[in-house]
């Protein structure tokens, strides 16, 4: 009720805290989380993009080039979940740079190491910090933002998953013009100039909490039956996103011949409508549910994987597949981390982030390893794009059955 077109004083004194809150910062926070999300997430990919690259200049099997690419990817997941506990501790102002500054060590380690197989698995390894900065942006954007907008806030900071776009647009045309070594500079000096930037005005929500140790924290979130159920939702939207992204320009360059420069631009176009698709997923999921939303998303991503598994004329019916894929897995993990929003509880969301997070990096480590894997065996990638559209489907089907109930409840 308004009085004259302002809120009475008791109203607004029962106004909850986020409402002030967001008046002051949400956007500029959400902004800040979401740049940081994509400089890191840049450096994080910059190994895919080079990969068919590196495979030839070092001989390398199928295999070995799928292990390089994958170990950033199983390194940033498995970080989340300390990373994610860390952030409920210490809080994102803290984080972001220290986790951006640490990223920039592996970065120019790469600029030197890409003579050797040996040094650039480790240097990888280390690459893998990058990755963790999702469990940093989630609780702080969830902090900053009501549930009730909160789904499309979270979809918005997953923009910052373009920063895989935005390697596979440039890595290879940098080091063509400029030397192997500019890319890796170039994302050294924005790494550089990011931690400054957040470390001098990224803010945490007031009133958050930051009691309890981290790891106690991260046993209280896997208590929860929530937590596992999201993370086997999110390992096959957002993984079946990273395994494509890292992944495509391999298949690409394997599949149907392309040059690698023009592998590596349409596998920047997967990305980028995954990216635009993710703030839809969590648009429609505030306003219908995030259970429907999800039941959707899979069975196409199922039916488009079958579609593809027959090796179809890349133009245009491989192209369609490939980019209804796109869409579907990115409106499929705006939706997941819609649901994290709803129902984890507000002192964990980190927590819980770094869990659910940790299985969606892990999500997008296995399939590399089988296409490299089953194309070494069989010669055709046609049966790891069939496993894709069996896990999607049973992805559907579990939603449908188990989780069906959550949209009448929350």
């Amino acid at each position: 009720m308004t009085v004259n077109g302002s809120k009475t004083g008791a109203q607004a004194a029962k106004m909850p805290l986020w409402v002030e809150a967001g008046r002051a910062g949400a956007g500029g926070n959400l902004a800040l989380a979401t740049i940081g999300f994509m400089v890191n997430f840049w450096a994080w990919a910059l190994l895919g993009p080079l990969g068919p690259g590196l495979k030839e200049s070092l001989g390398l099997s199928f295999g070995a080039q799928s292990l390089l690419v994958a170990v950033p990817i199983v390194v940033g997941s498995l970080g989340r979940i300390p990373v994610g506990a860390l952030t409920d501790r210490l809080g994102a102002r803290v984080m972001f740079p220290i986790v951006t500054l640490a990223t920039v060590v592996p970065v120019l380690v790469l600029a030197y190491a890409q003579s050797s197989y040996a040094a650039l698995i480790v240097a990888g390894f280390f690459l893998g910090i990058g990755g963790t900065t999702f469990a940093i942006g989630v609780p702080l954007v969830s902090g900053w933002y009501p549930p009730a907008r909160r789904g499309f806030a979270l979809g918005v900071f997953g923009i910052g998953m373009g920063g895989t776009a935005i390697a596979n647009f440039t890595t290879v045309r940098l080091a063509d013009a400029y030397g192997d070594r500019a890319p890796f500079f170039l994302v050294a000096a924005i790494l550089l100039a990011y931690a400054a930037v957040a470390y001098a005005l990224i803010r945490d929500a007031p009133g958050r909490r930051s009691g309890g140790s981290p790891w106690q924290r991260t046993a209280a979130a896997a208590r929860l039956t929530i937590t596992w159920q999201l993370c086997f939702l999110y390992a096959v939207g957002f993984g079946g996103f990273v395994a494509f992204s890292v992944y495509l320009p391999a298949y690409l360059r394997t599949a149907y011949a392309l040059p690698i420069g023009d592998a590596a631009l349409r596998t920047a176009g997967f990305v980028v409508l995954a990216v635009a698709a993710r703030p839809l997923g969590g648009w429609l999921s505030d306003r219908f549910h995030p259970v429907p939303v999800l039941v959707a998303c899979f069975g196409g991503v199922a039916v488009l994987a079958v579609i593809q598994a027959f090796q179809p004329p890349l133009i245009p019916l491989g192209t369609i597949a490939f980019l209804g894929m796109a869409g579907f897995l990115g409106a499929a993990a705006g939706a997941v981390f819609a649901l994290v929003g709803k129902l984890a509880p507000p002192d964990k969301v980190g927590a819980v982030t770094g869990l659910v997070g940790a299985a969606g990096g892990l999500g997008g480590f296995v399939p590399p390893l089988i296409m490299g894997w089953v194309y070494g065996l069989e010669g055709s990638y046609a049966i790891g794009l069939m496993l894709l559209s069996d896990v999607a489907l049973a992805a559907a089907v579990y939603t449908t059955v188990k989780m069906a109930g959550l949209a009448r409840t929350t």
